[in-house]
């Protein structure tokens, strides 16, 4: 027996909620092509997206630790699909089209330069005067143009749906500029939850990767909300629990990830209950989204982030790492802008054949970079024994 496109989107129609996004509905793509035979539209934008070089690359992108930290901290990959993993937890429970949520989810972080949140504070204020930088426009410009994988069209041609999640993808650490997807309408459902399964999957595994690395103290980690509520749903007193230890920390941390899951499935199906949405255009035409945590977690969460703001982000070795990111991105950049000629031939060529200016050209090409990339091209640069 085989399954075809035709009996997925089939299922699509019987399975999945009056609310979800079916692939046979989709607006579309920009460049008409034929359908394939045994994948939808959102499984196809999602293995495009797996097979692009900007998503391999993010392997050697941070999260907040540099690769030379250590191999077992979480990375812009592994992050990227543990997002696609949350996500796809909360579609399935909520009926709605899990290929789309995952499709987003991966691509989301696509337009990460090297040295994780430093690097685009950086590239955003060497760009002032010429566009800017955020890593949430890169993603689209990559799916969009940068990713050259087909002879008749830039881009990826991704649906419709994908680009529009990709644009419309607001989590604390994203701008939202919607302009060309109807800003006034909603996303998909599956758009929202790959915005709580990113927050989700940031909140949790930076929690855990700060206790292992030893900057989160565990006394002051357990003083919060949302780990007395972990630790009362363990049945464990705050005493009985010891985060140095591995097997500890892993417990805790999974079970962060459940309570965190499992509230926002309840909190977002009481809100669809609530609002009695009727199909997907009742769903967009609401004024706010319909995926959320209760009001409990929300202030637990509030808290946590406060934490790991103040207690991780600005502890003394991460900014040791950030400080040391900024001045290799800004030698870099001032490097390339000063004299062109130190770019490799196929970049120098995108400055005479494209409406990119150079400003643009070099931000693209130290974008793309990974951390060990951006540290071997300034070796190269800046240390006169290293070979070029």
């Amino acid at each position: 027996m085989l399954v075809t496109r035709e009996e997925l989107e089939q299922r699509e129609e019987r399975e999945l909620a009056v609310y979800a996004m079916r692939s046979r509905r989709s607006r579309g793509r920009i460049y008409p092509e034929p359908e394939h035979a045994y994948r939808t539209a959102y499984q196809r934008d999602r293995d495009r997206i797996i097979h692009t070089t900007a998503f391999r690359r993010l392997e050697y992108k941070t999260q907040v630790f540099v690769y030379s930290e250590g191999d077992h901290y979480r990375n812009r990959l592994t992050h990227s699909i543990e997002v696609a993993q949350i996500g796809r937890t909360l579609a399935r429970a909520l009926c709605c089209n899990e290929d789309l949520t995952e499709a987003i989810c991966l691509a989301h972080d696509l337009g990460h330069p090297p040295f994780g949140h430093t690097g685009e504070v950086t590239l955003n204020e060497l760009m002032q005067g010429h566009g800017g930088y955020d890593h949430q426009k890169q993603t689209y410009r990559i799916i969009m143009e940068l990713e050259l994988r087909y002879p008749d069209h830039p881009g990826l041609n991704l649906t419709y749906e994908v680009r529009e999640g990709v644009v419309k993808h607001d989590t604390d650490y994203d701008i939202v500029d919607a302009r060309d997807y109807n800003p006034d309408e909603r996303g998909t459902l599956e758009c929202q939850l790959s915005n709580l399964a990113d927050e989700i999957a940031y909140n949790t595994s930076d929690s855990d990767d700060g206790l292992r690395a030893g900057i989160l103290r565990p006394k002051d980690f357990l003083d919060l909300a949302i780990s007395r509520r972990v630790l009362d749903s363990l049945g464990e007193t705050v005493s009985s629990t010891d985060l140095t230890q591995p097997l500890d920390r892993y417990r805790f941390i999974r079970r962060l990830v459940g309570i965190e899951v499992s509230d926002a499935i309840q909190a977002t199906a009481e809100n669809l209950r609530a609002a009695a949405v009727q199909n997907l255009a009742d769903l967009r035409s609401r004024a706010g989204n319909m995926s959320a945590y209760s009001d409990e977690i929300t202030q637990e969460n509030r808290e946590l982030k406060r934490f790991l703001y103040d207690s991780f982000y600005r502890h003394y070795r991460v900014i040791r790492m950030a400080a040391k990111a900024d001045r290799i991105i800004r030698a870099l950049f001032t490097a390339f802008v000063e004299e062109p000629a130190q770019l490799p031939p196929e970049t120098q060529q995108y400055v005479s054949e494209s409406d990119r200016d150079l400003y643009r050209v070099v931000c693209d090409y130290i974008a793309g970079m990974t951390d060990r990339y951006a540290i071997a091209e300034y070796r190269r640069l800046f240390d006169p024994e290293e070979a070029v």
